[in-house]
Parts: C-alpha cells; sequence; structure tokens
C-alpha cells in the first residue's frame, strides 16, 4: 500500500470520522457521538487551526488510514498530541511511527518543552506504543462525562535536551517497557548489573515489575533521562535499608541504552541520584562497581571514594571473574 501523509483538510471530515468510528469499536462500549460530543469532526482542520496547531492525514488507497493533530496547551511550554489514530490495516507498517515523529517535530520546532497526551484506559495496545517512544504515565485519571463512560490516562514526557526526572509508581510501571529495553541492550553490551547475556525481555521486564513495586513502598526512587524525547537511561536509590541504615542510600543499576551514551546521560543521572538521596534525608551513599568498568572513572570523578575491593565477587559475559569495587560518598 502507498502511503501519502499530507496537511489535514476539513474536507476530510467523513474520512476522519469513519477511522475514529472504526478505531473505537474495536473496544466494548466506545461509541462515537459526533454531533453530541464531537461537533469539531466536521471541521477538524479548522479547530487545530484556530488553537494554534496543526493536523496530519495519511491516505492509502484513496482513504484516510492514519491521523494525528498536536496544538500548545498553556502549562509548562506543553504541547498536546491528540486525534492520532491508524487504521488496523495499517498497523505494523511504521506509520505510527511516521505520525507522531512528525507532530513531535512541529511541537519541538514550536518550542514545546513538554510533550503531553490522553488515551483511552482501554486502549491497551496505544499505551504499549506511546510507553515505547518515552511516554509514562503522570497525573490522575481523567473522568470524561461521555456516552462511552471514558476514563483516560494522562502521559506525558520532556520533549527536548536532557532531562532528568523521578518516576512515582505509576510512571514506573508505565516504563516498565523501555526500562526492559534498555536494561536487555547494556546486559548484552557487557554491563555488569546482576544478569548475564542472552537476557530474555520478559525477564528483565519482570525486574523492573520489582521495581515498580518498591518505588509505590517507598522502599526506591528511580530516576530516569531523556534525550530529546527518547528514555535513554535510568539509574536508582535503594532506600529499603536496613534499621540502623537508616541514613544510607544505595545507589544501583546505573544504565545508559548504548545507543544514547557519550552524551552526559550517566554523569546526570548521577547528579541527580545524589540530590534525591540528600532530599531523603540520606547522607551516606554506596555503591559497587566491577573493576575496570567505564563507570569507575566517572565515579571517581564524581567524587565517590573507593572503600575496598573484593576480589572474584561476579562473572563476566565470558563467565570469567571480576572484582568489585566498593564506593561512598556524602550527599550534597
Amino acid at each position: 500500500m502507498s502511503i501519502a501523509l499530507r496537511p489535514g483538510r476539513d474536507a476530510d471530515a467523513d474520512g476522519f470520522i469513519a477511522l475514529i468510528d472504526a478505531c473505537w469499536a474495536e473496544y466494548p462500549g466506545c461509541v462515537l457521538d459526533v454531533d453530541g460530543e464531537l461537533p469539531e469532526l466536521r471541521a477538524l482542520a479548522s479547530w487545530f487551526a484556530e488553537a494554534g496547531g496543526v493536523l496530519w492525514a495519511a491516505e492509502g488507497d484513496g482513504r484516510i488510514i492514519g491521523m494525528v493533530g498536536t496544538r500548545p496547551l498553556r502549562e509548562d511550554a506543553a504541547w498536546e498530541i491528540c486525534r492520532m489514530y491508524v487504521a488496523n490495516a495499517a498497523r505494523g507498517s511504521g506509520l505510527a511511527q511516521t505520525l507522531l515523529d512528525t507532530a513531535e517535530a512541529h511541537a519541538r520546532t514550536a518550542g514545546a518543552e513538554r510533550m503531553v497526551l490522553w488515551t483511552d484506559t482501554r486502549f491497551a495496545r496505544a499505551h504499549g506504543f506511546y510507553e515505547k517512544r518515552g511516554y509514562v504515565r503522570q497525573g490522575s485519571i481523567r473522568i470524561l462525562d461521555d456516552v462511552s463512560k471514558s476514563l483516560e490516562f494522562r502521559y506525558a514526557k520532556p520533549a527536548r535536551g536532557l532531562v532528568v526526572e523521578a518516576l512515582d509508581a505509576a510512571a514506573a510501571a508505565s516504563a516498565e517497557r523501555r526500562l526492559a529495553e534498555i536494561l536487555v541492550a547494556c546486559v548484552a553490551g557487557g554491563a555488569s548489573v546482576s544478569y548475564l547475556p542472552p537476557l530474555p525481555l520478559e525477564r528483565a521486564r519482570g525486574f523492573w515489575q520489582r521495581v515498580s513495586s518498591e518505588v509505590a513502598q517507598g522502599k526506591r526512587v528511580l530516576l530516569a533521562a531523556w534525550a530529546d524525547g527518547q528514555l535513554a537511561g535510568t539509574v536508582q536509590l535503594d532506600l529499603g535499608t536496613p534499621e540502623n541504615q537508616q541514613h544510607r542510600a544505595e545507589l544501583a543499576m546505573l544504565l545508559v541504552d548504548p545507543a544514547f551514551r557519550r552524551r552526559g546521560i550517566a554523569r546526570a543521572l548521577m547528579r541527580r541520584a545524589d540530590q534525591a538521596a540528600w532530599a531523603h534525608g540520606r547522607n551516606l551513599m554506596t555503591l559497587g562497581a566491577r573493576a575496570g568498568d567505564v563507570g569507575e572513572a566517572l565515579y571517581r570523578d564524581l567524587g565517590w571514594q573507593e572503600g575496598g575491593r573484593i576480589p572474584g565477587y561476579a562473572l563476566n559475559a565470558d563467565r570469567t571473574p571480576a572484582d568489585r569495587l566498593l564506593f561512598w560518598k556524602r550527599p550534597g
């Protein structure tokens, strides 16, 4: 199928409505009432233009098979991604990625610092797609007083630059897919992070599910780093220390996607972890690292002090033993 992406027009109304209706019909209870609830669909391009935004349409075989729009919001230089739909026959073709790339690029060019979107809680496939693109759950569920009895998740992410943020329980759970990909890539690249290659994706996902649970319990701080809108790295602070060590936090799982290295992401994560430890009342930080790893020089440069060495502590990817270095630091 040949697909053409172009600006949306008010004359596309019938095609947009048919596409949205077909997508909603895949989910029980989702009913499209255009004139009663979404009259803007009759002239959607004008609606976006009046809001300062843009609408695109994807055509294939003479019909609308995809659409997406973006518009500025009043909050924090944010832009919203909205009205994104892809016909069932066009899924898996890369069209969804193209639509989202197009909308995000326009928003960034227009000055967006943050991307936001809302998606029905029933649209599980859409959630997975957005999560792999670096979006995480943020804020409360939105209740719509509509015929479909809709509940919507709010997703968001930084739009540009290098940004490190702490994830709450909902955000941590929604980041599991992407963080699992990063963990698998790092293990495949020889990182010493408790696993040996090859690490199955589902096993990595299980690890992050446990982390999300501990974030919800207040036992762990999970930090994530975005590079130009892509979730590219992470680090954790383990706060679940014994009763006589409540002044200490253990830094763990510093991971940067191999495709995003040498951009200062690891350094930014470490500095934010230092701030988080101080904010949680911890005046001592500890970590363990494989001797000779690239991270060793970073730790020393950031003021971490070596406290000891354990010979043959863990195995390398080739199953040879490696020494482990113990580091400590005062935050702040």
